[in-house]
């Protein structure tokens, strides 16, 4: 158990702590990171993937049938927990803009670093994940995903000349980037 401590009588003057706090708080990196994400997006799995998983764990059951109960029961649950895990663990990337960055699956970019956004359409998402692609790319791709962006990286200290990511939503991604940027 702690001790309570007795708060400060309220005063009149401000404090040199909260003085110090209100300008932090104008900055656009502060208040876009007290206000959260401008866009957040999780590239989950689709629901046949997750059928195919279960359809493993009846498999693994079946496997360990001819063993008896208690290994078909084993078996079906061990198989449908590492299969579940496999796909939860794929759909688990995410794209988000927060705090002035884009932060794509473990990649953080500061919007200062980015150059011009642009929506991909089906076919020209396929064509830059294929016959355009560049090798030093930074591609967060998702097959399941037929929609992308695909973002210029201008920081002449880093080799990869784009990023490529998949989204369901390409125009909101495009338009948080855009909107980050006019504030900084």
């Amino acid at each position: 158990m702690q001790p309570s401590v007795p708060s400060p009588a309220p005063s009149s003057e401000p404090s040199p702590a909260s003085s110090a706090a209100a300008p932090a708080a104008s900055s656009p990196v502060a208040a876009s990171a007290a206000v959260g994400p401008r866009f957040d997006e999780r590239l989950t799995a689709p629901r046949s993937w997750w059928v195919i998983a279960g359809l493993l764990g009846l498999s693994g059951g079946l496997v360990m049938f001819p063993l008896g109960t208690v290994a078909t029961l084993g078996g079906l649950i061990v198989a449908a927990v590492v299969a579940g895990a496999a796909v939860s663990s794929y759909g688990s990337a995410r794209v988000r803009v927060v705090a002035g960055s884009l932060v794509a699956g473990n990649a953080r970019i500061p919007v200062s670093a980015l150059g011009a956004a642009e929506v991909l359409d089906e076919e020209e998402a396929r064509a830059w994940r294929t016959y355009k692609a560049d090798p030093r790319a930074f591609m967060l791709m998702r097959s399941y995903v037929p929609r992308a962006v695909r973002v210029e990286i201008t920081d002449p200290a880093d080799p990869t000349p784009y990023a490529y990511l998949s989204s369901r939503e390409p125009e909101a991604l495009v338009a948080a980037l855009e909107s980050v940027r006019a504030e900084v």
